[in-house]
């Protein structure tokens, strides 16, 4: 099994995930593209000591980029969308 410290790599701190973070007690992460639902879900609860309630997956597909006469893109990454029990927070988020 791969150590949940290498499943979620890092949460995504936007405008948009603030307001559901506040409202809809849904958090966002950048997660490893070879995690599965079942795997995220126990990392966020280990790392974190919440329970997880719902999970959704986003593969989200790398932008072409061109540097000159040089092209390419960035790298492919996974976002999972995580809703927490209520009244489980994640103290990352609060500002």
């Amino acid at each position: 099994m791969i150590h949940p410290r290498n499943i979620v790599i890092a949460p995504i701190i936007t405008e948009k995930s603030s307001h559901q973070a506040s409202n809809n007690n849904t958090y966002t992460f950048r997660v490893s593209m070879n995690a599965n639902k079942i795997e995220i879900k126990k990392a966020i609860e280990h790392v974190f000591s919440v329970k997880v309630v719902n999970i959704n997956t986003i593969r989200m597909f790398g932008k072409p980029k061109s540097l000159g006469r040089y092209n390419g893109k960035r790298p492919d990454w996974k976002k999972a969308i995580v809703t927490l029990r209520e009244g489980d927070t994640i103290a990352d988020f609060e500002a």
